[in-house]
């Protein structure tokens, strides 16, 4: 059993930039992991592995990782069994309905009985 910190962050994308600098602010220094998928802490026993934000949640929850940085909207998404500790406040994003421009939209009723394609099916549906 490892008694190292493994911390799961973006390997690419918003949060990727904002979870390293936040773990220099921290004094922690690591190398930027050159494309790979692990990065060792020189001077705290640490482990950041590199991984896609959509996977995250379920190496967190299987405990292959201790924790994870990732964005609100991927951890309610997921909906694995970990918790929410910190709202980091970086790397906000904002999800958003389309509709045609000719449209005069009426409000959320416009979406009743209409089919919509999404990423977030279970973002959308506590939004609806």
């Amino acid at each position: 059993m490892s008694n190292r910190l493994k911390i799961a962050v973006q390997k690419k994308g918003r949060l990727s930039e904002g979870s390293l600098k936040l773990l220099k602010e921290c004094g922690i220094s690591i190398t930027n992991g050159g494309g790979k998928l692990m990065a060792v802490a020189s001077d705290f026993p640490l482990d950041v592995l590199y991984l896609r934000d959509d996977d995250i949640p379920k190496y967190v929850s299987s405990g292959v990782a201790d924790l994870g940085i990732l964005g609100e909207n991927v951890f309610i998404e997921k909906n694995q069994s970990c918790i929410l500790v910190e709202k980091l406040g970086f790397s906000k994003c904002r999800l958003s309905l389309a509709i045609p421009r000719e449209i005069d939209y009426p409000g959320i009723q416009y979406f009743q009985g209409k089919s919509i394609a999404t990423s977030y099916p279970v973002l959308l549906g506590k939004y609806l």
